[in-house]
């Protein structure tokens, strides 16, 4: 079996990968380890140019786009290692980078995940909105990263180059131990893309592992390749599926005050994109709400099967209120946020 398979999963990336799988290829040199390109059906010229000019990286062939966790969770299936990397196929990564969490996670066998410090390609100095250097989540379901809250992107000046458990860890580049992400039946492909790495983190730990950024580890990712800022399905995904991320794990006695609480929050910022002239984002969020509501039956099913899992507090939970510290208080950094007001 194989020791550490680094699977990354295109969709008509020719581009990314003709300019980033070398890369890959130069800096993975850890004994043991296998490179995968896992294609999701793409119309473009991927399969028959990794083929041709990197016969040393094996494919997947999936025949279909089934979004970010169906198409992870096939390929998965077809791979044995003891550890699986998936890397987004515009990610840069450094010399060495991949040794930092292969040797984290030999040591401690409690971790479940790990995930490098993500920087951005297009901004070197500075972290990458998805991930930056580990991710945490506020009391109402807000997602949010040392070096990143909402659209404030923090400088890299060595401020968080402490390895530190984290809440969640990024899917632009994570490493997840194989037994722990098949024993969570991988990612959730009803969420097809954004936020299932944090639903998946959230159970992770429920079942007893950790998540942990390793910030020796040091990758470079360009982000919005598949669906960019200005695309309101991503606001409908980010919406949509932060409401599945909360109905799935949250514990009964807190689940309809937070879901209440969100919906006036959310509402919220669907006045704020209206004032702002951004009508199909204003709907997106609130197609995301029908949606959602629409779909309890399908997610109370969801529940039943993570009855087993513990519904005690996890790790990275920020007790208070994100939105407001951030847009009432001015915080703008998660330097700015007091520790004891994390679980």
């Amino acid at each position: 079996m194989t020791k550490v398979a680094i699977v990354i999963l295109n969709w008509n990336g020719k581009t990314l990968l003709e300019k980033f799988l070398p890369v890959v290829i130069e800096n993975s040199g850890v004994e043991d380890t296998e490179i995968i390109v896992a294609d999701n059906g793409s119309e473009d010229e991927s399969v028959a140019f990794v083929k041709d000019k990197f016969p040393e990286v094996s494919i997947i062939e999936l025949g279909k786009n089934y979004g970010f966790a169906g198409g992870y969770n096939r390929a998965l299936q077809q791979v044995e290692a003891e550890y699986y990397v998936l890397l987004n196929s515009d990610v840069e990564v450094t010399p060495a980078w991949l040794n930092p969490l292969t040797d984290f996670m030999d040591k401690h066998p409690k971790v479940g995940a790990c995930m490098p410090k993500i920087k951005s390609y297009k901004e070197k100095k500075k972290f990458e909105y998805a991930g930056a250097a580990g991710g945490f989540i506020d009391k109402y379901g807000y997602p949010f990263c040392r070096g990143r809250i909402f659209n404030a992107i923090e400088e890299d000046r060595g401020q968080y180059d402490i390895p530190m458990r984290v809440f969640w860890a990024s899917g632009a580049c994570m490493m997840v131990r194989a037994n722990a992400y098949h024993g969570q039946r991988g990612l959730d492909p009803d969420f097809f893309a954004h936020m299932e790495e944090i639903d998946l983190c959230w159970r992770l730990q429920r079942a007893g592992y950790e998540v942990y950024a390793i910030p020796a580890s040091v990758v470079f990712h360009v982000g919005g390749a598949s669906l960019n800022e200005a695309d309101p399905r991503k606001t409908y995904l980010n919406f949509r599926n932060d409401l599945f991320l909360l109905f799935k794990n949250l514990p009964q006695k807190r689940l309809w005050k937070v879901l209440l609480i969100r919906l006036i929050l959310d509402g919220v910022a669907a006045l704020k994109f209206l004032a702002g002239l951004q009508f199909r984002h204003h709907l997106a969020i609130w197609k995301a709400h029908f949606y959602f509501w629409g779909h309890r039956r399908m997610l109370r099913e969801k529940r039943k099967l993570l009855a087993g899992l513990s519904d005690d507090p996890v790790y990275g939970v920020y007790r208070k209120n994100i939105v407001y510290r951030y847009y009432i208080k001015g915080i703008r950094a998660f330097s700015g946020l007091q520790e004891k007001d994390f679980i």
